[in-house]
């Protein structure tokens, strides 16, 4: 299950997504995070995934890899959606127990979440799959430059963010090696009740805590090695260069934030 978690991960690629401008991708990538949450009727939300899905062609990236990688966070996303449906009121009463009403707008709010839930990933996955942490990390510094005039350290925080995002995914095959590891001990973490699966999750923290604080370690003394000493003065190696296709990229995503407003209610 953790091997498939493709969040972070990054696949070299030459598609037009590939080529785009890391600064384009992040600021197209929380923009339409935030413009999302105009889509109010099956319409609007059916012109979301036709855009989301062809943003997934256009990177050249098999729609099932994304599918599969969704999978483990679908616990999470149909607890959210059976809180929103359960527990939200109007229109028509289709059942009701205790505390927990099924109403025509609850059903309607937890398949409106669970689209929303699937498109933020998809979206934010294509970032990740599509640029490098290297260009992630230069395009974070780029974009939080404004705020050295309050003596906010850009460069510290751009190297953490893109730090911790490239080792998502080597976490999480860490711990894929740790559970195989007990399992070849006899541990069988699908067994028993609620409780007993979390116990058995508990001896997976320990190796792979100190496996991580080791791995930070080397990390630094990588680093220090190498004479790192924070970012003023740094020159770049690599430099970002906007073009046509990063600007038409904005034009895109302000197009389909028009056509979100006339779809909706």
């Amino acid at each position: 299950m953790m091997n498939k978690l493709i969040f972070g991960r990054y696949i070299p690629g030459d598609s037009i997504i590939h080529k785009l401008d890391p600064r384009a991708k992040l600021v197209a990538s929380f923009y339409f995070i935030g413009v999302i949450f105009i889509a109010n009727t099956w319409q609007s939300y059916l012109f979301a995934g036709l855009f989301t899905l062809g943003c997934v062609l256009l990177s050249k990236i098999s729609l099932s890899f994304f599918i599969r990688g969704v999978r483990p966070l679908i616990w999470l996303i149909l607890f959210t959606v059976a809180l929103q449906m359960f527990f939200t009121t109007g229109g028509v009463v289709y059942w009701s127990w205790w505390i927990f009403t099924l109403t025509q707008y609850g059903v309607m709010n937890g398949i409106f979440i669970f689209c929303r839930f699937i498109l933020i990933i998809f979206m934010s996955t294509l970032l990740t799959l599509t640029t490098a942490p290297l260009e992630l990390s230069d395009a974070i510094e780029y974009l939080l430059r404004p705020l050295k005039v309050l003596h906010f350290p850009v460069h510290e925080i751009s190297l953490m963010l893109s730090i911790a995002l490239r080792f998502v995914p080597t976490l999480m095959d860490e711990t894929e090696k740790i559970m195989n590891a007990q399992r070849a001990r006899g541990v069988d973490f699908g067994e028993g009740n609620l409780i007993q699966k979390m116990k058995a999750v508990i001896p997976l923290l320990i190796p792979l805590f100190v496996s991580s604080f080791n791995r930070a370690e080397d990390l630094a003394t990588a680093m220090e090695a190498r004479g790192y000493n924070g970012g003023e003065g740094r020159t770049k190696y690599r430099k970002l260069d906007w073009h046509l296709r990063d600007t038409l990229t904005i034009v895109v995503f302000a197009v389909f934030t028009v056509g979100l407003v006339l779809l909706r209610k």
